[in-house]
């Protein structure tokens, strides 16, 4: 079931936390209406009362409206880390958007409201958040923590990557994501943004990278994240076009109908071999459609944390 977001009311507020809290509590609102109906509102403030507990802090007007037992969760208890990866690497700056355009979607921009998305809910459920940002390089590097001025500033790196859009940025997600998996000690829930537009012929090196993120027991999700309509099914107009490399510079003028088929013959390969390898890992592998909204990210974020606890 697809659920629309205002994105009107969404440009109106402006700030990500805004943004973010707004995808949020549509994404709840739908949920009663899902089968997800399970993860009610009261999750995100509340934990059950388990037998022989204090009753010090059950939330007795909770109990009075659904007749279970919650305890009130307070800023201190953490539940799950989560270390949040996005790839800022020149190609995720495609398609060019409009970032004052709450409507248009790029690929980072997409990740970005994402992945704040995603940490206004651990906030609500106090868990603890990391961020990791890597393009030619580990950018950004934060260990999971659950203050609200540890979320300030993860905020304000995320607000960071839209209003500095990068070229000719090439991605080096390997060593990066090697950096990562051996900085992530404890137990943790892991979600990656990203292309997956490493070089071709360090694709071994790539699916090393990702395996290593499941080092210490960590839950891995890759969120491979496309503009469907033109990187996997080549959807352009029959006409001469200049098509630019955003990470290398390099040009190259083509009419789409001359390649499409075989284009999309070896983008299929690649994509089937890196779902494969992430089944054989035991990584969760999402297709992510940039023009599908944010309420398949939640829900398999909620999934996944829900199986975790």
């Amino acid at each position: 079931m697809k659920h629309n977001i205002d994105l009107q009311q969404i440009q109106r507020y402006g700030k990500l936390d805004l943004i973010a809290k707004q995808v949020v509590e549509g994404f709840i609102t739908g949920l009663h209406k899902s089968p997800f109906h399970g993860f009610s509102v009261e999750f995100a403030e509340h934990r059950l009362y388990n037998s022989g507990e204090s009753t010090r802090h059950v939330d007795w007007k909770l109990y009075g409206r659904t007749e279970k037992l919650f305890l009130k969760r307070y800023e201190e208890e953490t539940n799950l880390r989560c270390q949040l990866i996005i790839d800022a690497s020149s190609s995720m700056y495609f398609p060019e958007v409009d970032y004052n355009d709450s409507a248009t979607f790029n690929k980072i921009k997409f990740s970005v409201y994402a992945s704040a998305a995603i940490m206004h809910l651990l906030k609500k459920q106090r868990d603890a958040t990391g961020l990791s940002i890597f393009s030619d390089g580990l950018n950004v590097h934060t260990p999971a923590k659950s203050s609200m001025v540890h979320h300030k500033h993860l905020t304000n790196e995320l607000e960071g990557l839209l209003n500095e859009p990068k070229t000719n940025t090439k991605t080096s997600a390997i060593k990066a994501l090697h950096t990562i998996a051996d900085s992530v000690h404890k137990r943790s829930l892991i979600v990656l943004f990203s292309d997956m537009m490493e070089n071709s012929e360090q694709t071994d090196e790539l699916f090393e990278a990702l395996q290593h993120l499941k080092y210490n027991k960590h839950e891995v999700i890759l969120f491979h994240t496309v503009d469907k309509k033109k990187e996997m099914e080549f959807d352009f107009e029959n006409r001469p076009y200049q098509f630019i490399d955003l990470e290398t510079g390099e040009e190259i003028k083509v009419n789409p109908n001359e390649v499409r088929e075989t284009y999309i013959q070896q983008v299929q390969k690649r994509t089937e071999k890196l779902k494969l390898r992430c089944l054989q890992f035991g990584i969760n592998f999402v297709e992510t459609d940039i023009n599908k909204g944010f309420h398949s990210i939640l829900q398999t974020y909620l999934a996944k944390r829900n199986k975790m606890m």
